[in-house]
């Protein structure tokens, strides 16, 4: 089993699924090199609708350079609006060309502003605003620039075929039964949360959701507005360690750069005497839940960690395992787990659902943790139950107050991207379904810092 590299392992992805050497290269040299475009699951009426039952407007932007928060709140602005009325249901990166839907309440067409590096359609109006399970998941065509040994695709994808449970035939990887489409390569990968989910340059996401759930909002406002990295600009670096040495909000002020947008309305609330955590609060809304978000995403990654290293499949339960069954309306080009469809596995049901995960039918699951949390059995029961006790953490307590509340849920434990590898540039070509990352099937492929993902 070889060991990721040591900014991965900090936020718990611990492990390649693939012995083999990588490619080496870099992605995103340029934002065409990295296209994403969401695969839809959302309704919507002809623009002419009324808007009385359907006041949202709902179009369809292809983003150049653009964070979505960012978007979002130019888009807001634009037209002298709170960024709260502005939807979407997928986060993208702002080094990437993206196609993604938004939604604006009380807006007409004829009202939609032009903006910079961005082509927006409108689609049509809907009834509500746009939430996260609208997006049946992304399709990606991505291109390695620089690849050391891009013959090395193949080599991983066979050791990819492998830990999906396929058959491993020559330097090429071969459909498994559950492929869609046979000119393409079927393998596995573990589905951690990437490296962005916690901050590429400084992952610290996940500490803020951490310090909420142990209620030090002094540590989860200091994670945030500290904790410097080597890896961010020297000015940025300097504004931290100043801070974390005077706590001195108000000379932090003077020395934290204009771009560093919420770290400097944080300080403003620090200054005129709010609290750590009104600081906190100062977040949007979104971005309140998305640091206990990370932290749950962390507590998964370690999770999915410690079943690697025990040696435990990914590709099909052992006794004990919580399944949920496939999402039979889910888009063509991605599967998708149906968490009303759940079956713990019992030791004579270990075969018959084996079956199932092999046919497509069946996820293997790890929890999400919230306050709804029901561990699984057996061995992966025990380990999600460890990995909690190692953080000093207990379902209980993510009964937190306002956005950074969570019930928590299941999530599937192995992608199976169909890929397609072009070597000329060295592309990749797949699907995955919401809330998954195109960087954590590459990182298998590239072997290479997280920072060049």
């Amino acid at each position: 089993m070889r060991e990721a590299h040591p900014v991965e392992r900090a936020v718990e992805m611990e492990y390649y699924a693939s012995d083999s050497d990588g490619t080496g290269g870099r992605l995103r040299e340029s934002p065409e090199d990295f296209r994403v475009r969401e695969l839809e699951a959302f309704d919507t009426q002809p623009v002419d609708a009324p808007t009385g039952d359907y006041p949202w407007l709902v179009v369809r932007a292809t983003l150049r350079r653009w964070d979505t928060n960012d978007f979002a709140r130019e888009l807001a602005n634009s037209v002298g609006m709170s960024r709260e009325r502005v939807t979407w249901a997928g986060t993208k990166d702002r080094h990437a060309v993206t196609t993604q839907l938004f939604a604006v309440r009380d807006l007409d067409a004829d009202q939609l502003p032009e903006i910079r590096d961005a082509d927006i359609e409108v689609v049509g109006r809907a009834g509500r605003g746009l939430e996260f399970g609208d997006l049946a998941g992304n399709a990606f065509e991505i291109v390695v620039r620089e690849p050391d040994a891009p013959e090395q695709a193949e080599a991983v994808a066979d050791d990819l075929a492998g830990f999906a449970g396929g058959e491993v035939a020559g330097s090429r990887a071969s459909p498994a039964p559950s492929s869609r489409d046979a000119s393409r390569l079927a393998v596995g990968v573990p589905n951690y949360f990437g490296q962005q989910r916690f901050g590429s340059k400084r992952p610290v996401t996940h500490e803020v959701g951490l310090a909420i759930l142990r209620d030090d909002w002094e540590g989860a406002a200091m994670a945030y507005l500290g904790d410097p990295t080597e890896h961010e600009p020297e000015d940025s670096r300097a504004a931290r360690e100043y801070v974390e040495n005077t706590r001195d909000w108000e000379g932090a002020l003077e020395e934290f750069p204009q771009r560093l947008r919420y770290e400097r309305t944080m300080l403003h609330e620090l200054v005129d005497g709010g609290s750590f955590r009104d600081a906190v609060e100062t977040f949007p809304s979104n971005l309140q839940r998305l640091f206990v978000n990370a932290a749950q995403s962390y507590v998964f990654n370690r999770i999915l960690s410690e079943r690697m290293e025990r040696g435990l499949p990914f590709h099909e339960p052992v006794a004990g395992d919580v399944v949920w069954f496939a999402d039979s309306d889910a888009a063509a080009e991605v599967a998708q787990p149906d968490s009303s469809r759940e079956q713990r596995v019992t030791e004579s049901r270990v075969d018959v659902m084996a079956r199932h995960c092999e046919r497509g039918r069946a996820f293997v699951t790890a929890p999400l943790v919230g306050t709804d949390t029901e561990f699984a059995d057996g061995e992966p029961g025990d380990i999600a139950r460890g990995v909690l006790d190692d953080l000093d953490l207990a379902p209980a307590d993510f009964d937190l107050p306002g956005n950074f509340d969570s019930q928590g849920t299941r999530r599937a434990i192995l992608l199976q991207p169909d890929l397609a590898i072009d070597h000329d540039p060295l592309t990749f070509e797949f699907a995955l379904p919401s809330g998954s990352y195109a960087t954590v099937v590459l990182r298998e492929f590239l072997k290479t810092s997280p920072l060049e993902l």
